[in-house]
């Protein structure tokens, strides 16, 4: 278990996303892989059949609930320093100790929740990404602007956005996920790092990135 109180200034070196050649699970070389129900898929969803579920049904798909992407930003958040196969298979206790990611209930969330989940080991137990959901639930609601309006505005057009062909062509870093990270940080938001902002747009459909040949393509 991880006690750290403070956010890192830097994500650390493993996958922001399922959609990178870092992680063990991706082949480097191939991009997309034939599966044994005959479709193509971008390869990183090859190797584990949650992945294959997430990359089908999810990721990537146009999510404008505000509450939907609070979860997916605080999630995002617990995946720093780890895989995205470990956030997943451990969503639905994030879902059922956050309230569903309901921001009101979570912002209403006190420091005896915090000590309470930090005993809990089907989550992700690190004490500063576990606050960060609650002051992050607390900014939202202080927003002046519906979250999912703040967030989409940082898209890029379509028309500026290159489906990838390669591993070489996926970014971890764009000007637009370095845009929405300052904004959301200026706003007190916190574990909103512009690689962690960027595989948010992914997920979230902000950007295409399921690779050329893809049957989601």
């Amino acid at each position: 278990m991880t006690s750290a109180t403070t956010e890192p200034t830097q994500p650390a070196p493993v996958p922001a996303s399922p959609a990178d050649p870092a992680s063990p699970v991706v082949s480097a070389s191939r991009a997309v892989v034939v599966g044994d129900d005959g479709l193509a898929r971008c390869s990183w969803s090859a190797s584990d059949a949650e992945y294959r579920r997430y990359h089908d049904e999810e990721w990537g798909r146009e999510q404008r609930d505000s509450r939907a992407l609070y979860e997916k930003l605080c999630l995002e958040g617990f995946q720093a320093g780890l895989s995205w196969i470990t956030i997943l298979r451990r969503r639905p206790a994030f879902r059922e100790v956050f309230h569903g990611f309901d921001v009101e209930a979570v912002a209403s969330m006190t420091e005896d929740d915090v000590e309470r989940l930090l005993q809990d080991a089907r989550i992700i137990r690190h004490r500063g990404k576990i606050t960060a959901t609650i002051s992050n639930a607390r900014a939202v609601l202080a927003l002046d602007v519906p979250l999912n309006d703040l967030m989409w505005s940082f898209a890029p057009a379509a028309t500026d956005h290159r489906r990838p062909r390669a591993w070489s062509e996926v970014p971890a870093v764009t000007a637009e996920s370095t845009a929405l990270s300052k904004e959301l940080r200026r706003r007190g938001l916190r574990f909103v790092g512009p690689t962690t902002m960027y595989a948010l747009m992914q997920a979230t459909g902000m950007v295409d990135d399921h690779f050329e040949g893809c049957f989601r393509a």
